[in-house]
Parts: C-alpha cells; structure tokens; sequence
C-alpha cells in the first residue's frame, strides 16, 4: 500500500521521543510536513537533529501544552493542521488508595484535556477544507484498568470518549476522529516502568519477559510492541484509505485485550 501524504501538515504532540517520535517520523516519511513538539525548545532542536537524519520535513513547536501559554506558542508555530496526532501522555504505578487529588487531576489534565485543547483548536479549520485527521493515541489500560495504575486508565478511557464525541461532531465534514489503542511498548519510559515492578538486577531481555509475564500475561505476541507498529497504523489512519473508519478505537495492542471488540 503506497500512502503519499505531500501537502499535509501534521503535529504530533510529545514527539520528541518514544511513540511520539516514531509516528513523527513515519508521517513525514509518507511526505507529510511534521511539527515536532515538546516541552522545551532544546529537546525539540534535539529530536528535529535525530528526525532529520532520516530524511523528511519538520518543523519546531515547543510548548507546555498543559499551559495557556504553552499552548499559544504551538498553535502560532503550526496554525494549520491537516493531521493532529496527540500523543503526549503521562503514565506511572501507584497504589489506588494513595493517589491523591492533584495527582488524578495532573493525569485528567495532561492526557485527556491537551487533546481537547488541540482539538478544539484545529477541528474548524479542519471542518472548513473538508478534509481532515485526528488522532488520540490511547492504550489498552483504557480497556483493561490496570490495578497499579488506574489513575492512568481511568485518563486513557476518558480519551476514547471524548475521540467519539468529536467524530460525532466531525459527522459528514470530511474529518475523521479515532482513537488508536496502543498495548505495552517498548519506550525508554516503559524500561523505567518495568524495573519499578520486577527486579532491577535483571537484564532488560529477562526484565522484559517477567514483567510480560506477571503483569500482561494476556498478551498474544508475548513481546512489547515497537514504537513504529504503533506508527504504522496512524499513518494509515491519516490516509485517504481510512476515509471511512471515524469515530473508532483501532488496536495496536498485540491482542492484548480480550475482546473481539474494544
């Protein structure tokens, strides 16, 4: 399947590594214009370094977009967007009774409340061309609430609401709106993830396999996903052959969920 993006702009939030960063670079290697975001503009320069390596057109949009004024900064760097993708996403272990307020806020507000944000910001215009994508990259805790972290679920649930709701609103535009549902992956902070629940003496290969094994024994390649596999399927969803699939949650989840249906 040959997927040509040129003349697309794109933004990808929290895409300076991990997920974020591999979708940033399969977008523009299907010749879409990618802004890549973070927090600060030197983990941006950083990433568009790496990014650029490979080929493909970036720009810079660092930004806190947790914040007004985070917020403000990214939309004046990219004031249109043809395919958001919001990515940026907070996630840790702790037990359910010792969370408190701020913190199930600071998870509300950073998961779920950011892709409003965008959204809101870039669905006019996105109505207005006829012709649009978004996309909420959610997980399979928004499915299967993970006991040790389910401040964490309880966000990525919100997500697939809120992805429904504006594809409702997107309804006969042009526009679509999903969710894609990644399962456990293998980032730099899922290895900080894993060692905080299985012992830290062990080598990452058999860190990895305990961790799948006492804690996501329902997965059916029994492996974590590669950022790019998760990649693979927002491109296609930013392509014209997902022009009919709107309003959904896609799995990337490695069968995780078990469910014929999310």
């Amino acid at each position: 399947m040959l997927i040509d993006l040129s003349g697309r702009t794109a933004l990808v939030t929290g895409s300076t590594q991990g997920i974020g960063a591999a979708i940033a670079a399969a977008l523009a290697g299907a010749g879409a214009r990618v802004a890549v975001n973070g927090r600060s503009r030197e983990s941006v320069e950083a990433a568009l370094g790496s990014l650029g390596a490979a080929g493909g057109e970036f720009i810079a949009a660092p930004g806190d977009i947790t914040t007004d004024e985070g917020a403000r900064a990214v939309f004046d760097a990219v004031p249109h967007v043809d395919i958001l993708v919001n990515n940026l996403g907070i996630f840790g272990a702790a037990p359910a009774l010792e969370i408190e307020d701020e913190e199930w806020r600071r998870y509300f507000e950073t998961n779920v409340l950011t892709a409003v944000r965008t959204t809101r910001q870039y669905l006019p215009g996105m109505v207005e061309r006829s012709w649009g994508r978004v996309q909420n990259i959610a997980s399979d805790s928004a499915v299967v609430i993970p006991a040790e972290m389910i401040h964490y679920g309880m966000s990525k649930t919100a997500l697939l609401a809120v992805s429904r709701g504006f594809a409702k609103e997107a309804a006969g535009t042009g526009v679509t709106v999903n969710s894609v549902i990644a399962g456990p992956t293998h980032t730099g902070g899922i290895e900080d993830f894993v060692y905080e629940l299985v012992d830290r003496d062990l080598p990452w290969d058999e860190a990895q396999r305990a961790f799948m094994r006492a804690h996501r024994p329902q997965s059916l390649i029994q492996r974590l996903i590669e950022p790019e596999e998760i990649a693979h399927m927002v491109v296609y969803l930013a392509s014209p052959y997902a022009s009919a699939t709107t309003g959904g949650a896609l799995r990337v989840d490695g069968g995780y969920v078990d469910s014929i249906l999310p």
